[in-house]
């Protein structure tokens, strides 16, 4: 009798202690729905439930942004389950291992990765206080864990301008300006990185915190909420083709599952939805995608609405879209989830634990060789996403080989990297680190090729052997440097290598680079290297600081030498060893560039290069003296409004007096041969007589086959070209469209020959005719001056490391 009062007395306590909590609601001092909540007001809310339920609500701020705003993750579930959390969390993970005895389904709600599609976080609050409310019978078997909001900088900024164009209340006409977000929309981050394809190549610091999370915990279910368009219908799992071959049959039926259910709520409330179209399964990097290749059923869920909506707007058909829907639609769908999760668990720890059991891939191992710097660089990303890597024995290894695409050899030592699939990231192994993905359908959402060694430039074999490795790599003790020495010479090969001269560009170090190779005390140097000479620093304080540098890079290697007269080559006095200018740069920003073209080179200067950067606005760009700066960056666009004759007389008046124009993707257009400057734009001839009227159903089809969706083609490297030092004889480019421009007379860098094959992804029938003897990067002498063409992205979303060299090269090395 008294165990059955105290039980009946902890239960009623548990139910007041529900009834006490406040609704988004009541806690906001607003109905949920009639304001776009702020950042800090959501931060304020978690905060009130993890402390007016902390038995039930833990709250971990797992980062921050850019822009210094906090990054959240929630844990809810019952009592019990949060007191054991922690256990919980390592038998789950034993099931990686293979011997868990796991009882929990762990689900995680990812809101508002794109920061206008600003309904998610919203729906987020309302989620966890159902979870903790009416739907607490959920947690009692499981752990949510919530990320209200992935990107807070992109959603405050569309908050904070939605709030002050608004109409009072709102306005539902779609001319309203409050349906109308400028040029620098709320989708991105602070560096207008989309942050939903960062989440395998981690550019972003909200990427990269939030993986360290992620990895600690490898829920069974991981949902990515998401906006569409005003017009469109809300969207579910199942995902679209192409599926990627390792995703599981469980995988995939489970979407069904989970489809199934949400279905049964939408039609009770006659809702439309669609499923298995448009967002399929391929590209690694989305936050449906990479929880899958770990295990999880990741999925997106779409809702229509984005930044066009605001709080309410009518629809193509007529109807009216409020936030409030809008917010009924993710809540359904996010709650529908954890119920489907509930009621699965068993099946969901079984089939986890399936997914890590050691599977036959074709490949075992990827050894690969190349530039320290650049096998540096991918071990911090493989490290990143705890995948174990070593380092190889001597001896030949044979396989798969990269450059080639056949079977190879290769020479192994004990500085090849080698990654194996036999462990537990061995299916995140696979698909970054294959030579071309599977494709079962050509029609997909985003790029079909994305192989590391490739992004990486770095020679690779791909075995069917495992390959044995160590777990640490052999330093070998660095010579000290005399500081008398005539000069200090290193290679130019990496990214690492640009750093380090833009590091001492900013502290007034002068520095040379040979145009030339040259021997000297037995040891060879490419073009590009770098000289640095007592002689141009006499200044004690300058060769303190030089020496300081050198201390903070200690894996840099530093020949310093006695003399300029060089064994073979061009010595240190002669005119093919030039100062390297430390440029003035400037970067076009707003209309008409496009805001990631713009982001991903805001981001270079300042989080990988380090050097400065002036952002210079096309609102005011004509009254702007460009002889204040020596180079010019034009990211990718559509200029054509932009570049009038006025214009472009300027900018071929400052380029012949000696500017430097770098001219990137879609700028090229608008300065090519017919307007300017001698580039000219490919036209592949048409034969209408041959032409066929095609079926409307096949339209899709058709145009896909004029276009290249992010393929790897192999390009030839002229290495003696100022803009090509560092580079062997090939280059792997990935090409984002079928844009094509002639050879240049001269300064042809980087260019396609006659094979047009991709390396690996999909590319139309038609484009691969198109792009033959084609320009990828190349430099045009005009004048004093200088410009410099990109018709391919070497800085595409911050991942083709291989691509970084050359957009350095334009800025330190071209003049």
């Amino acid at each position: 009798m008294i165990r059955f009062l105290s039980l009946t007395i902890f239960l009623c306590c548990i139910a007041l202690s529900a009834q006490d909590l406040k609704s988004p609601s009541e806690f906001l001092g607003y109905e949920l729905g009639t304001q776009f909540s702020r950042h800090h007001e959501v931060v304020d809310y978690f905060n009130y439930l993890a402390e007016s339920a902390p038995d039930r609500v833990k709250l971990v701020e797992y980062g921050t942004t850019n822009e210094r705003r906090p990054l959240l993750l929630v844990y809810v579930s019952s009592t019990q389950n949060i007191s054991n959390l922690e256990q919980i969390k390592q038998e789950h993970l034993k099931s990686t291992e293979g011997n868990s005895n796991a009882e929990k389904a762990i689900v995680w709600l990812s809101y508002n990765v794109h920061g206008n599609e600003s309904v998610s976080t919203e729906a987020s609050m309302k989620t966890i206080y159902e979870l903790l409310t009416s739907k607490s019978d959920y947690l009692k078997n499981a752990v949510v864990i919530i990320d209200p909001c992935v990107n807070p900088d992109g959603r405050d900024r569309y908050v904070n301008w939605y709030n002050q164009f608004k109409n009072t209340p709102y306005q539902v006409d779609p001319n309203s300006k409050e349906h109308h977000e400028g040029w620098w929309t709320g989708r991105s981050n602070h560096y207008m990185f989309d942050l939903n394809r960062d989440w395998a190549w981690l550019t972003q610091v909200e990427s990269q915190q939030r993986i360290k999370k992620y990895n600690e915990w490898l829920p069974h279910v991981h949902v990515d909420f998401h906006e569409q368009g005003v017009d469109n219908p809300y969207y579910f799992a199942p995902a679209a083709e192409p599926y990627h071959e390792v995703i599981t049959d469980f995988q995939r039926d489970f979407q069904k599952t989970i489809g199934k259910n949400h279905a049964k709520y939408f039609d009770a409330n006659g809702w439309f939805y669609f499923t298995k179209e448009i967002f399929d399964l391929f590209y690694p990097s989305y936050g449906d995608t990479y929880p899958t290749y770990n295990g999880s059923i990741g999925m997106t869920y779409e809702q229509g609405g984005s930044g066009r909506a605001g709080l309410g707007i009518i629809t193509g058909i007529g109807d009216t879209l409020t936030l409030k829907d809008r917010i009924a639609h993710h809540h359904t769908t996010g709650l529908s989830t954890v119920e489907v999760a509930t009621n699965n668990i068993e099946k969901l720890n079984a089939e986890f634990k399936k997914f890590y059991q050691k599977k036959d891939f074709k490949y075992k191992s990827y050894v690969l060789n190349g530039d320290k710097d650049k096998i540096n660089a991918l071990e911090k990303l493989l490290s990143k996403h705890d995948i174990v890597y070593g380092r190889a024995n001597k001896g030949t290894v044979k396989g798969y080989q990269y450059t080639n695409r056949k079977s190879g050899s290769m020479q192994a030592s004990e500085n090849s990297l080698v990654v194996s699939t036999d462990q537990t990231k061995g299916t995140l192994v696979k698909v970054l680190f294959e030579p071309n993905a599977k494709l079962s359908d050509s029609l997909t959402y985003d790029i079909t090729a994305w192989s590391l060694p490739y992004a990486y430039g770095l020679d690779a074999i791909a075995t069917t052997t495992q390959i044995g490795a160590n777990r640490s790599e052999k330093l070998s003790e660095k010579p000290v440097l005399p500081k008398d020495a005539y000069a200090y010479v290193m290679d130019w090969n990496s990214m690492e290598d640009a750093r380090f001269l833009a590091e001492l560009l900013k502290k007034d170090i002068k520095i040379r680079t040979t145009h030339h190779p040259f021997s000297l005390d037995g040891k060879s140097f490419e073009r590009g290297s770098l000289i640095i000479t007592k002689a141009d620093n006499p200044d004690k304080e300058k060769i303190a600081t030089l020496f300081e540098t050198f201390e903070k890079h200690p894996h840099k290697e530093i020949t310093s030498v006695n003399t300029g007269f060089v064994d073979s080559g061009k010595d240190f006095g002669s005119g093919y060893v030039k100062m390297i200018k430390k440029s003035k740069v400037a970067v076009l920003s707003g209309d008409p560039t496009s805001t990631l073209r713009f982001g991903e080179i805001w981001h270079f200067f300042e989080q990988q290069l380090h050097y400065p950067l002036t952002v210079i606005d096309a609102s005011y760009f004509d009254n702007v003296d460009l002889d204040k700066y020596d180079v010019l960056v034009l990211p990718g666009g559509g200029y054509a409004d932009f570049i009038n004759d006025k214009r472009l007389k300027a900018l071929k008046k400052w380029v012949n007096e000696g500017g430097k124009l770098i001219a990137m993707n879609g700028a090229i257009k608008s300065i090519d041969g017919e307007k300017g400057f001698d580039i000219k734009l490919r036209k592949k001839e048409k034969d209408s007589l041959n032409e066929k009227p095609k079926p409307h159903e096949n339209i899709q089809r058709e145009r896909i086959k004029n276009a290249i969706t992010g393929a790897i083609f192999k390009a030839k490297v002229d290495n003696t070209h100022p803009l090509a030092y560092g580079y062997d004889e090939d280059y792997f480019t990935l090409k984002l469209g079928s844009d094509s421009y002639e050879y240049l007379k001269n300064g042809n860098a980087a260019y396609l020959e006659n094979e047009t094959e991709p390396v690996a992804g999909f590319a139309g029938s038609e484009a691969q005719k198109k792009i033959g003897k084609t320009l990828v990067f190349g430099v045009e002498n005009h004048g004093k001056g200088h410009v410099v063409y990109m018709v391919d992205n070497p800085l595409f979303r911050g991942f083709w490391e291989n691509g970084k060299l050359f957009f350095a090269n334009a800025l330190f090395m071209v003049d």
